[in-house]
């Protein structure tokens, strides 16, 4: 009898231990709402105007002296007067898996249930800087004013509160981003996503981002 009451719990114990577990890669890939915010930066049409880069800061009211977004010129690429260059976008990547919600120690970084947008709530932040130090891609920054931590969430509470799209891409005059409903498979960025080759920033890390890139068609692509 004791054996098999034994026997009986450790089965137990595992089916609710594969429960939780299974329970944790549902809340990891899919949204019950159906909505999941992506976008693609596509490098072969990007010229390097920054315009996406005032726009966020006009919009988002981003202090001088740092930057929610930034575009990364490459050094030259062929010989005068073939010479070209590569743009690249540094921003958010919102995670599907993000280091920073998981090590925030008070649950200022979180990743928003209606859009699976990765966001900060300034009023429980209190700027311990380990979510800055788990970001594997360098995109997050204390904010000088509100001195919490702050970066890039697709103007969730600003254009998209307004059912605009994000500044950036209202203000890209190459239309070099797509901004839209990754679960919606009629939708602008799910419909580019299934014809066109593109490329994930650091995937092999495991955080699935959810930043997309066409990439850019003249030399070599550098991770």
């Amino acid at each position: 009898m004791s054996c098999s009451r034994r026997r009986f719990i450790t089965g137990v114990g595992a089916l609710a231990a594969s429960a939780v577990a299974a329970e944790k890669v549902l809340a990891y890939s899919m949204n019950i709402n159906g909505l999941r915010y992506g976008m693609v930066h596509d490098e072969s049409r990007c010229i390097g105007c920054n315009a996406c880069m005032a726009a966020c800061v006009e919009v988002n009211q981003v202090p001088e002296g740092v930057s929610r977004l930034t575009i990364i010129r490459s050094e030259p690429i062929g010989e005068f007067p073939d010479v070209k260059y590569r743009f690249f976008r540094h921003s958010c990547q919102h995670c599907e898996q993000a280091p920073c919600v998981d090590v925030c120690p008070t649950g200022a970084s979180f990743r928003d249930a209606a859009t699976g947008i990765v966001d900060v709530n300034p009023d429980l932040c209190v700027g311990c800087q380990y979510c800055i130090a788990a970001c594997p891609y360098r995109v997050r920054f204390i904010h000088p004013v509100n001195k919490t931590a702050d970066k890039c969430d697709f103007c969730r509470k600003t254009n998209l509160r307004q059912g605009k799209l994000p500044a950036c891409v209202l203000s890209c005059p190459t239309q070099a981003l797509t901004f839209g409903n990754l679960d919606d498979p009629n939708s602008d960025i799910s419909r580019l996503l299934r014809k066109t080759t593109t490329y994930r920033y650091k995937i092999a890390l495991g955080t699935r981002p959810k930043v997309y890139r066409v990439p850019f068609k003249f030399g070599e692509i550098k991770q």
